[in-house]
Formats: C-alpha cells, structure tokens, sequence
C-alpha cells in the first residue's frame, strides 16, 4: 500500500473519490489468447517437480501470447519469471495474475516462511515494485538467504501472490472483501504445505493490506487455526481486521513497524459499507492489540526485507523459531 496519511474524515473522503477512480485502476483485461490456468497435480512431497514443470511451461506459452499481441511490457516480466532455476506452485497469466513461489526445499524444509504481500502487486510487480527489494520476488530472496543464515534446520520461502489484491487507487484498498477472499485461498495454501512437508512449521509474514489477508486466514469463529502455523508477523500494517490477538486463535503474533513509515497515520477504524467493512480495526503494533514487538528498524513502508536490515534479520529470526533472538521494538 502506498499513500500518504489519512485522517477518519480524509479516509470516508477517499473512498468517495476511489469509487470513481477504481475504474482506471481496475485490473487489466486478459491478454487475448493467455493460456487457460494449467491442470496441476494435486500437492504432495512427490509432486513438486511436476507442478513446477507445468507452470514453468505456462509461463512460457504466457510470455509467446504476449508477444503476439505486441505487449512488451507482460512479455518482458513474463520472461523473468520463466529464468531457470525458478519454481512456481501455482501461476495463472489472466488479468493481474497470480503467482507462488517456492525458494528452497519444500519437501525437506522443516521451517517455511509465507510472505503476502500488500496492495498493487500483479505478476508485472512481482519482481519489480518500485524497487526490487520491495517487490515481493525481491524481498522473498532476501528473505530466503537470510532465513538460511539463522535457520539451523533446513529452510523455504513461499512468496504468495495467490489472491487478487487490490490497487492503492481503488475503493477495494479500504475494505475487507478482497481480504476476506484471500484469506480462504491462504488457508488452502497452508494445507498444500502441510501435504508437501508434513514436519514442517510455517510461519506468515504480511505485509501491509496482506496482514489483512493473513487476519482473515487466521481469524474467525467456528474453526482452528491451522496445525502447521507457528505463528505469523505483520509490518507495515494498517489493521488485521479483528480487534486483538485473543481472535487468533492462540497463534504468537509479533508486529513492527518503521520509524518512517506513513501507515502509521491510517485511521483504524471498522465501519459497515458497500456490504463489507471499512477499514481494518485496531493498531497491530498498538499494546491493547496483544501483539510481539519487534524492531522494524527507521526505514519506511517497504523496507522491512530490504538485504542486510535489522526488521528483515528479526523477521528471518521469527521463521526461524528463534524468537527470543528477536530485538524488540
């Protein structure tokens, strides 16, 4: 998410202002001719390779449909994406995209670190997003060699562009209904990797709108949070969509927050409109909130998992299991 600070009365004006604005900011339309979604095999330790296959062959078809059609830039991102040595679980090219993807052994790993990204990431974004240490490929390779620095166990990093988020520039950035949706593919996501490493603990780290999603995923009565999470770190975040940690389920929750990061002026408030909710509640990093700190360091919105950073050593820490390491903010 990117923005400058809000006030209550400021963010009730800015969703009257995105609604007209979220038209030109909608997703783009399907490439003509963009290959459907590939038929996968089901998860498991044994299918890996295979999945990685096929999607590596989707990509390719992807990246000659847009060729075809004259559009450079998708072909141009497309072919980064398709660079050898890369592993995608799931990838789909219609609008937007979607696109995980794994960075070390899934099978073996017995520690694996989800990041979910914020607002405006696509597969256009997804290695380049302003700067490359913010995208979410270029945090999640950051993350991953510092992850194998601390980790005594073996290690992997999913970084999970699994549901559709929203534009900065649309109403969708101020409610919880694409949050809402993600969170359910996040779950389903975290059962794909109780499958391929059944030993393995998983832990969230959610960036900005994606804390919401990691809220969703985690939170909610009637059900238990999923076995395999350790527990899950937010940063940049604007709100979880719930009130504390006590809807968590018991998961350990750290959050951090730059010194010079503007969301710390979003207004946190929970209101009903446009048959969801406006706005994300309380301040993670808040003390009635009940989160960890952790030291996210002075730098701004995007640069907890810039290379060499203290919030992207104490977030490596958190994945790790070595959390009593971890400065506290």
């Amino acid at each position: 998410m990117r923005a400058r600070k809000w006030g209550r009365r400021g963010l009730l004006v800015a969703v009257a202002a995105t609604i007209v604005l979220s038209v030109g900011a909608a997703a783009r339309s399907a490439v003509p001719g963009t290959p459907s979604p590939p038929r996968l095999p089901a998860v498991t330790a044994g299918t890996l390779d295979a999945r990685y296959a096929v999607n590596r062959a989707a990509i390719a078809a992807s990246e000659r449909a847009a060729h075809r059609i004259g559009d450079r830039d998708r072909e141009r991102h497309l072919h980064q994406l398709a660079i050898s040595g890369r592993h995608f679980l799931s990838f789909g090219a219609a609008g937007d995209g979607q696109a995980v993807e794994v960075l070390g052994d899934l099978a073996a790993a017995r520690r694996i670190a989800v990041v979910v990204p914020g607002s405006d990431t696509t597969i256009d974004t997804f290695d380049y997003l302003g700067s490359r240490r913010a995208s979410l490929g270029g945090g999640a390779r950051a993350l991953h060699d510092e992850l194998r620095r601390v980790s005594p166990t073996p290690v992997a990093v999913v970084a999970w562009y699994g549901y559709r988020a929203p534009r900065t520039m649309s109403r969708d950035v101020l409610s919880t209904a694409r949050a809402t949706e993600g969170g359910s593919r996040l779950r389903r996501l975290l059962d794909e990797l109780r499958l391929a490493s059944p030993a393995a603990r998983v832990t969230l780290l959610c960036h900005s709108y994606g804390s919401v999603v990691c809220g969703s995923a985690v939170g909610g009565t009637g059900r238990a949070a999923p076995s395999s999470l350790a527990g899950l770190a937010v940063f940049g975040s604007p709100g979880m969509g719930v009130g504390s940690v006590a809807e968590l389920h018991g998961i350990p929750v750290w959050a951090g927050r730059g010194a010079d990061d503007w969301i710390a002026g979003a207004p946190h408030v929970s209101l009903p409109a446009f048959g969801g909710t406006l706005g994300f509640g309380a301040d993670p990093v808040s003390r009635p909130f009940g989160a960890k700190h952790f030291d996210a360091g002075t730098g701004g919105h995007s640069d907890c998992l810039a290379p060499g950073s203290l919030p992207l050593r104490n977030l490596a820490l958190i994945a790790a299991g070595r959390t009593s390491e971890v400065s506290r903010g």
